[in-house]
């Protein structure tokens, strides 16, 4: 099992006695409301998830991030976490001082000790995240929608966020034991915001066939248009876990965050984040996290080699297809049949077909599974 990143796992959640202490004197704080997504983010922050952060970040961990894609202490790190406030905030508040953090249903959660308050360039931001400043770019578009100043500083949660999903919400410390109880000492973490099909499935068993056990990790959080709601897709995977996996080899939990579309960068943030619940590999497929043509196919692959210190091996897949002749899932290394016998996987496809209401072809998608997908009225964001 892989240690943590950065090499402890964090633990930002007060104890029993120090959160009734918190729960009143945050009544006495300015106080944050938090989008869903940075909300989150604190979540993330205070189970570990997002270790070795305790925080939102500080200019200079901000200004690592961007330039390097590490944390000031040279810790890989790919993507900014950090609190946007107003100007009328940031008049408001001192650095010294500490803050509530409130849901947006207005519930005090969480505590801020104000480190640094500071400006930040958004297109600088958008251009080194992202790699383009286009708007039409939802991560860009996210970016220079944000208020102009930054608030950083460690975070204590003192009170536990309900999830809608809450049969399926493991945090890391807890992962980790469950894998040392399977006996597993090596995982593979599986990223995904779609119902599987059966390249899915190749790519998952595949990979399975080399390591003790496989942990899914569907995303769940605010996505774009077009995208399967979170229930569609936990539904799906029960399905298939029930129907086609051993049970003591496959694990799946959900994580709460906001897709960014970054890209090659998301893509190694979301590897850090599968090492820290214990994952010592991480697939890492065709276009990772990418959106329209801004990245290329295998961009995310190679940028991974930018990282020999990330200790967290990547499962890299490049293409795969079905090949009629060989009557299965293959991809370039093992199949030697020509392009008439083969069809891609295609997701633009199978959602086209769920929307008429049809059935995708039983070798493009178990037939249970697109019979659990099926049964959902409301399938896809609006």
């Amino acid at each position: 099992m892989s240690k943590p990143h950065g090499g402890t796992l964090v633990n930002q959640l007060a104890s029993d006695k120090k959160s009734e202490r918190l729960k009143e004197e945050a009544k006495e704080m300015k106080s944050f409301t938090l989008s869903s997504a940075l909300r989150k983010d604190v979540q993330n922050i205070a189970n570990g998830v997002y270790s070795p952060l305790t925080g939102f970040m500080t200019r200079n961990d901000f200004d690592w991030v961007l330039e390097e894609s590490r944390l000031s202490d040279d810790t890989p790190w790919t993507l900014p976490i950090i609190l946007d406030i107003t100007e009328e905030d940031r008049d408001e508040i001192s650095e010294g001082e500490e803050v509530c953090l409130k849901t947006e249903k207005g519930e005090p959660f969480a505590t801020l000790e104000v480190e640094e308050l500071y400006g930040f360039d958004k297109e600088r931001m958008a251009r080194k995240v992202y790699g383009t400043e286009d708007m039409d770019h939802p991560g860009v578009e996210r970016t220079m929608n944000l208020n102009d100043h930054l608030v950083g500083g460690e975070i204590i949660q003192f009170k536990e966020n309900s999830s809608d999903f809450e049969e399926y919400h493991l945090v890391p410390k807890e992962t980790r034991v469950l894998f040392q109880e399977k006996g597993w000492r090596t995982i593979v973490g599986f990223q995904t915001r779609n119902v599987p099909h059966m390249g899915h499935e190749y790519v998952q068993k595949t990979a399975l066939s080399f390591v003790d056990g496989i942990f899914i990790n569907p995303i769940i959080g605010a996505k774009k248009s077009g995208d399967y709601r979170d229930e569609v897709i936990l539904d799906a995977y029960d399905t298939l876990q029930n129907e086609y996996y051993l049970k003591d080899r496959a694990v799946m939990s959900i994580l709460e965050a906001e897709m960014r579309y970054a890209g090659p960068k998301e893509a190694v943030f979301h590897a850090i984040m599968r090492k820290n619940f214990g994952c010592t590999h991480f697939i890492v497929g065709r276009d990772h996290a990418g959106v329209g043509d801004y990245y290329g196919p295998y961009e995310a692959q190679e940028f991974f080699d930018e990282f020999p210190d990330l200790d967290i091996t990547p499962v890299h897949f490049k293409s795969f297809t079905y090949c009629e002749k060989c009557g299965g899932a293959v991809d370039g290394h093992i199949c030697p049949h020509g392009d008439e016998y083969r069809e891609n996987f295609s997701g633009t496809k199978m959602r086209n077909m769920f929307k008429e209401g049809k059935t995708p072809p039983k070798h493009m998608m178990r037939p249970e599974v697109a019979e659990t997908v099926l049964k959902h009225e409301s399938k896809f964001v609006e």
